[in-house]
């Protein structure tokens, strides 16, 4: 038998909007966004948010479908760097932190919506060590 997804090609946060995940064990986050907002990236020290700071410029590009039922193709957005996306009411966006982005010693990732109620996903994925699914560490302490 395989291993399952979960613990081999990625972790989840399903209702993720404001708190600070971890990217300790993980290569990339991917942020799954849905509804009229604008989301931001910020970056920190701690769990709880130590030192948070905008990922400045790092956001070129993400990528956008007019589908949240999946019946639409993604299309890539770009943008000038940023720490920011903003998103119409029927889209669904995903946007790709890498690891490699955070500056030194910053090991937690976070997004956070603008307030009109957009909903946050977040996907870690590239795991560094593959894990049962009962032995994957807490994402968000």
């Amino acid at each position: 038998m395989s291993m399952e997804g979960l613990g081999r090609v990625f972790n989840t946060v399903p209702i993720a909007n404001g708190k600070y995940i971890s990217m300790k064990e993980c290569a990339a986050i991917t942020f799954v966004c849905t509804g009229a907002d604008t989301f931001t990236i910020t970056e920190a020290l701690t769990s709880g948010g130590g030192s948070a700071q905008g990922i400045s410029t790092l956001i070129t590009h993400f990528y956008q479908s007019t589908s949240t039922a999946g019946t639409a193709v993604w299309t890539k957005q770009t943008q000038s760097g940023a720490d920011a996306v903003v998103q119409g009411a029927a889209d669904i966006t995903a946007i790709e932190v890498h690891a490699a982005w955070l500056d030194d010693t910053f090991d937690y990732v976070c997004c956070t919506n603008g307030g009109a109620g957009g909903l946050v996903w977040a996907l870690t994925h590239d795991l560094e060590v593959q894990r049962k699914p009962e032995n994957l560490a807490v994402l968000v302490a």
